[in-house]
C-alpha cells in the first residue's frame, strides 16, 4: 500500500513541476507572441480598409458643384435611346420639336454608333424608327468600344461626358443613370417629352 502511494505522490509531483515551469517562464512569451500576430491583424484589416474605399470611390467631374452640373447648357445635347424614339413615333412626336417644346431651348439630339446598330438589328418593324434616326439634324457620336449594346455605351459615355441629357423609357437605365450625378432624364409622359432631374440654374 505504501509503495503505491508514494509512486501516485511522486507522479503528482512531477507533473505539478512541469506545469509551474511552463506557467512561470513561457507565459510571458506566449502573451507577446499573441499581441504581436494581434497587432498584425489589425493593421492589415485597415489597410484593406483603406484600400476597399479607395477603389470605390469614383472621381467626380470638376463640372460638378453640388447638384448644378456647368456642363449643361443651350443648346441641349440629347442622346436617344431605341425604345426613346419607338415611343416618341407612338405618340406622333417630332423628336426635335417636341424636345425644344420641353427645355424651351435649341436641342441637338445624338444618336451613338450602338444604338444604330440595334435599330439595324430589330429588322422591317423598326424602319421607320431607323430612318429618324438616320435624318442629318441629328448628330451621330462614334463608338471605339466592343460589342454593340447600347445601354452600357450610354452609361459609360454619361460617365466621361456629363455634357449630356440621355432620353429613354428603359427602368433598368433610368436607374442607372440617376446613380451618375448631374444627368437629366428625358423620358415620355401624356403624348409629351418631360425632363426627370434638371440641375437647377439658380
Amino acid at each position: 500500500r505504501r509503495k503505491r502511494k508514494m509512486g501516485k505522490q511522486k507522479k503528482t509531483r512531477k507533473f505539478a513541476s512541469v506545469k509551474r515551469v511552463i506557467t512561470s517562464s513561457q507565459k510571458k512569451k506566449a502573451d507577446a507572441n499573441e499581441t504581436e500576430k494581434y497587432r498584425k491583424r489589425k493593421e492589415e484589416k485597415e489597410k484593406e480598409k483603406m484600400l476597399g474605399k479607395v477603389h470605390h470611390h469614383e472621381q467626380v467631374s470638376s463640372a460638378m458643384f453640388f447638384s448644378y452640373n456647368t456642363q449643361l447648357g443651350p443648346p441641349y445635347h440629347i442622346i436617344l435611346d431605341t425604345n426613346f424614339i419607338n415611343f416618341a413615333i407612338q405618340n406622333k412626336l417630332d423628336v426635335i420639336q417636341a424636345s425644344m417644346d420641353c427645355l424651351f431651348a435649341k436641342c441637338i439630339p445624338c444618336i451613338t454608333d450602338c444604338v444604330m446598330a440595334e435599330l439595324e438589328k430589330l429588322g422591317r418593324k423598326y424602319r421607320l424608327a431607323l430612318k429618324i434616326a438616320k435624318d442629318p439634324r441629328f448628330e451621330r457620336l462614334p463608338c471605339l468600344h466592343k460589342g454593340t449594346y447600347a445601354d452600357d455605351c450610354i452609361v459609360n459615355r454619361i460617365k466621361e461626358h456629363k455634357c449630356y441629357i440621355v432620353a429613354t423609357c428603359d427602368r433598368d437605365l433610368k436607374r442607372r443613370i440617376r446613380k451618375v450625378a448631374g444627368v437629366p432624364i428625358m423620358y415620355v409622359s401624356q403624348r409629351k417629352f418631360a425632363i426627370e432631374r434638371l440641375p437647377d440654374t439658380q
